[in-house]
């Protein structure tokens, strides 16, 4: 490792900050990311100091994907740290996992995850070279981004020589300050908030660069990004001679289909390359194509050459199988003739009598005792011969499944070359096509030494050692999401110039060590001012505060021409209170079709009044409420217009017009799914979380809250200030609208669970203050039992409320139409509840109809209450109802014939009914979606430590009992004391009405109050 004295001043602290992010990466858990299952490990090679260590595993679902040396591995029990690898597919559905750790002989289950630190250990690495390479990184350059160094600061004259048609742009004075001040310095950092012209202003440098002679890396943290600021260099560099061989390049993967269409022949070196050396690339094709096919013929002499292989195993077997029985045979037969020939003997010898019968009673019992010997002999020869016959009788049906499996593999391999022909082919082809290759990569060197400007991500740029010689300048857009350490490598690419444009107040960069739990407050600290900053706040241009600071070499664009006037308030207040943004579209008018939803730029949908509580962790990711609110929307919209319909042959689709935005994955989730569902393919696009939708704009957003479900409203709300996450993740949601902007919230929820100061409930003051308002049973109908049966199919699938007082005869309708299958998930159950709905319950399975309750089993249960329920699930059973018990479970669903889905705080076989407004939908996907949620929350934790924490109660219980005081969950003198930590007081006070007993120390309610509503303190 270099010396840190070798290395720039601050790398050493870089590199620190990157270890420290890759330990947390290895320490994530990584909840929701994909994962392969493997099991039934074993190990196959014992690994040393020169070679890692070979597991065997068997997988039931493989995906190619995972075909890697970039892997991390895992037990799938432990909660430690993960460990690299490389996993290979091999035949019979087993997998190859290499691996430098001891994960023992038998390592049973484990888990595979992608690796996510490849690109960080590769970017440690750039860093280290520093210290024995100086031209991975130049210090000086690299040091004017953290604000260090004296570097140039000017304007470059007559700006109208060097980009074309300039003297006639409709740009603004701050546009041109930033053009012209980009050219003219060392460093400029251009601050540009949403819809001020960011890409206009940096296609425009990068142009003026070029034409001052330099070589420009073009670089962003994503590839959007690159692509959409690169597309506008190339529209503005078409006509330039050379631009068809490599003028302007893409390095890696183009993912924005207008550049890939438009430009990607003359911008993609491979494609140029393609163009250029047709007849090699032609020839190149031929010989892969080739490949593959003899690839084919390969696989298929293989599996005849294993078939083959398993049948003469399974030969020597059987003739081995055939000897043993042989065997056994030839001694049981010996045994009986030599059990006869004693018989024999002992007829002759007859009853012991005479002056010779001592001797002849010893000679009996000598006989005797030899008898039983050869029975127990030819026992045990018959045992051998009939286990021999069973196990030849089991190998004639394995080689008679061989024997059709090789003869199939032998039909495959009919008609093709011998396998010898077939290798002897591959050998020279690839020989072939790697002649072609090193043609080709001296025609792709020459087309990559013609490049002046070169567009790529800056992860690619900081992994490859070299795609682009003695760059003069370096642009680095969407700054405000890149991680301190590659911003500062890539500063220090540049030998002239460096251009820092993005918006500290949008997307910051995604890093996992500040918030890791397996740090240390210090190292925390460490990673929040070494590795997440931007290069705005490194370089002293915002204040501790997150407010700007005033300096020469920041240009700030002010004026935005994307968002309506109301928008721009919204965001304001939000994102910008100490630099206001100003309007500069020229009409405050909506260019969709008039729609009564979306009278105003702003629309508040209010959800107070229709929240539907979820209990249970990780609710608040999700919100059936809100889901149903943006269908209503949907619905309305595709009905006045502004959307098409599920048949339409309208050139503009749903995600050209509106988009849905939302903080939590899970309810981008459920939306995707629901809108595919209720209104088609064309509208499953619409909804993303709020980092998809960066660069990208929209004529009509929804921002989805979410908030209001669950018990908090989640980690997405934490921050506060100008400069934190939850800030700069708004901003992003909101500023997306240009036309219209409809927030769906849940104001009392965030009202009562944020402090008053925070950006989001600065965003309601604005909203209620100026916006339309659409309460959401506007929009998702409150319906009587009594309007179900007037109602069409149509209507019958939209998602509605139901008062209290209405959801039992409601309920009833639809047991009336069950045909299938009922599924009633209550935690608890109470007598009254029961035989009320047994009666329905009994007309639905008369009817055929599959009626199963979940509930929890009779040890979550405590003294009389035991017997109590297990009666009524011996009641339930009777009627022949199935009880599936499941322990922890607090859901209250109810799922009718799989696609009726009622949801909300319905206790059906517990409580005398609801206290809230209920949700009734219809949509298959939701009732699959509860029941994967309600499987899933069993697994939570092992069922075994719930025990072990009850029994530890238990015997604390038993302890206080014995000294006069009650134990948790026990009745005394009309009083059922619970466990109520501190910070929970006021929540039992107010749901379940608890008391102070000061004597016993403990909470207490009254015995009747419904147990669903005490599971937590129980």
């Amino acid at each position: 490792m270099t010396s840190p004295s070798t290395l720039p001043e601050p790398a050493e602290q870089f590199l620190i900050a990157l270890e420290y992010e890759i330990r947390a990466h290895l320490a994530d858990h990584a909840t929701g990311k994909e994962k392969i299952s493997l099991k039934d490990g074993e190990r196959v090679r014992i690994g040393d100091e020169q070679t890692p260590h070979e597991y065997l595993f068997s997988c039931s679902r493989w995906k190619d994907s995972f075909e890697s040396d970039r892997l991390l591995v895992r037990s799938s029990r432990s909660r430690g740290p993960w460990e690299y690898a490389a996993a290979a597919a091999q035949p019979g559905g087993r997998v190859l996992v290499t691996t430098e750790a001891d994960l023992g002989d038998r390592p049973g289950n484990v888990q595979l995850r992608e690796d996510e630190t490849r690109s960080l250990i590769a970017l440690a690495d750039r860093i280290r070279d520093c210290g024995h390479d100086p031209g991975q990184v130049n210090p000086t350059t690299a040091g004017w981004l953290l604000g260090e160094g004296d570097p140039p600061l000017g304007t470059l004259r007559k700006p109208r020589r060097f980009i074309s048609g300039y003297q006639d742009m409709s740009l603004n004075t701050e546009q041109r300050r930033a053009v012209k001040q980009a050219l003219g310095s060392g460093i400029t950092f251009i601050w540009g908030p949403p819809g001020t012209g960011k890409t206009e202003v940096v296609s425009l440098i990068t142009e003026g660069a070029y034409r001052l002679g330099e070589r420009i890396l073009f670089l962003a943290p994503t590839r959007v990004a690159v692509d959409q600021a690169l597309e506008r260099v190339c529209e503005r560099l078409e006509g330039e001679e050379n631009f068809d061989t490599g003028l302007v390049q893409r390095a890696g993967e183009i993912e924005v289909a207008s550049l890939r269409e438009r430009f990607g022949s003359v911008i993609v070196p491979e494609m140029i390359a393609g163009r250029l050396g047709a007849e090699l690339s032609e020839r190149a094709g031929e010989i892969e194509d080739s490949l593959r096919v003899a690839g084919e013929h390969r696989a298929a002499h293989e599996r005849l050459a294993s078939a083959e292989a398993r049948l003469a195993e399974a030969r020597s077997r059987e003739r081995e199988f055939t000897a043993q029985a042989s065997r056994h045979q030839a001694d049981s037969a010996r045994a009986l003739a030599d059990l006869e020939q004693v018989d024999e003997s002992i007829r002759v010898l007859g009853p012991p009598s005479g002056v010779f019968a001592k001797r002849k009673a010893d000679r009996l019992a000598r006989l005797l005792e030899e008898r039983d010997r050869l029975h127990a002999s030819l026992k045990r020869s018959l045992q051998h011969r009939d286990a021999a016959a069973a196990r030849l009788e089991k190998l004639g049906r394995t080689i008679g499944k061989d024997v059709r499996e090789r003869d199939r593999a032998r039909e495959a391999t009919r008609g093709l070359p011998s396998s010898e022909d077939v290798e002897e082919h591959i050998g020279r082809a690839e020989n072939e096509l790697a002649e072609v290759r090193e043609k080709l990569d001296g025609l792709l060197a020459m087309i990559r030494s013609r490049c002046r400007i070169l567009g790529t991500t800056l992860a690619k740029a900081l992994q490859s050692r070299s795609l682009m010689d003695d760059v003069d300048t370096v642009v680095i857009d969407e700054a405000g999401m890149v991680d301190l350490p590659s911003a500062w490598c890539a500063a220090g690419l540049a030998g002239k110039r460096v251009v820092v444009a993005g918006d500290f107040r949008q997307l910051p960069a995604i890093t996992q060590a500040s918030g890791s739990d397996a740090l240390s407050p210090q190292e925390k600290e460490h990673a929040r001012h070494w590795m997440d900053r931007d290069a705005f706040h490194a370089a002293g241009l915002v204040d501790s505060a997150g407010r700007v600071v005033d300096d020469p070499h920041l240009v700030r664009l002010g004026t935005q021409y994307r968002m309506r006037p109301d928008i721009c308030a919204v965001v304001n207040r939000v994102a910008y209170r100490d630099a206001p943004l100003t309007t500069g579209r020229e009409e405050d008018t909506s260019r969709l079709p008039y729609s009564p939803l979306v009278e105003g730029a702003v629309v508040l949908v209010d959800t107070t009044e229709s929240r539907v509580p979820v209990e249970g962790a990780g609710r608040h990711k999700s919100n059936k409420v809100h889901e149903a609110v943006i269908h209503e929307l949907v619905r309305g919209l595709q009905y006045d217009g502004v959307l098409p319909g599920r048949r339409h042959d309208d050139s503009v689709t749903p995600d050209q017009r509106m988009a849905v935005i939302s903080p939590y994955r899970d309810q981008v989730t459920h939306l995707r799914s629901s809108l595919k569902y209720r209104f088609g393919t064309a509208f499953e696009g619409l909804a993303d979380t709020v980092h998809r939708f960066q660069g990208s704009q929209r004529p009509l957003v929804v921002v989805d809250t979410v908030a209001g479900a669950g018990k908090k409203p989640g980690r997405f709300y934490d921050g506060t200030g100008m400069s934190s996450t939850t800030t700069r993740l708004l901003n992003v949601a909101l500023s997306r609208a240009q036309d219209h902007l409809v927030v769906v919230a849940d104001v009392g929820y965030l009202r009562e669970h944020l402090r008053a100061g925070s950006e989001t409930v600065a965003m309601l003051d604005v909203l209620e203050r100026t916006a339309q308002r659409i309460p959401a049973q506007e929009l998702v109908p409150v319906r009587s039992a009594g309007d179900l049966t007037g109602l069409s199919e149509e209507e019958l699938r939209r998602p509605a409320f139901f008062p209290a007082d209405e959801v039992h005869r409601a309920l009833e309708w639809d047991l009336e139409r069950a045909t299938e299958s009922v599924e009633i998930y209550c935690a608890f159950l109470n007598r009254t509840p029961v035989q009320r709905w047994l009666k329905h319950l009994s007309e639905c399975v008369a009817r055929g109809v599959k009626v199963t309750v979940f509930t929890r089993p009779a040890t979550d249960y405590q003294d009389q209450q035991v017997d109590r329920h297990r009666a009524l699930v011996s009641l339930l059973e009777e009627r022949g109802c199935e009880v599936r018990p499941r322990e922890r479970m607090h859901e209250k669903v109810v799922i009718l014939d799989s696609r009726v889905l009622w949801h909300g705080s319905l206790n059906l076989l517990s409580s005398s009914g609801p206290t809230d407004l209920m949700m009734r939908l219809t949509d298959p996907d939701s009732c699959e979606r509860v029941r994967r949620i309600v499987d899933r929350a069993r697994r939570d934790q092992p069922l075994q430590h719930v025990r072990q924490a009850r029994a530890v109660q238990n015997s604390a219980d038993r302890a206080s009992t014995a000294t006069g005081s009650p134990a948790v969950g026990e009745v005394v003198n009309g009083r059922l004391y619970l466990k109520v930590p501190f910070g929970e007081k006021d929540v039992a006070k107010k749901e379940v009405k608890a008391r102070w007993d000061g004597k016993a120390r403990l909470w207490w309610v009254q015995p009747d109050t419904p147990r669903e509503k005490l599971t937590r303190w129980l």
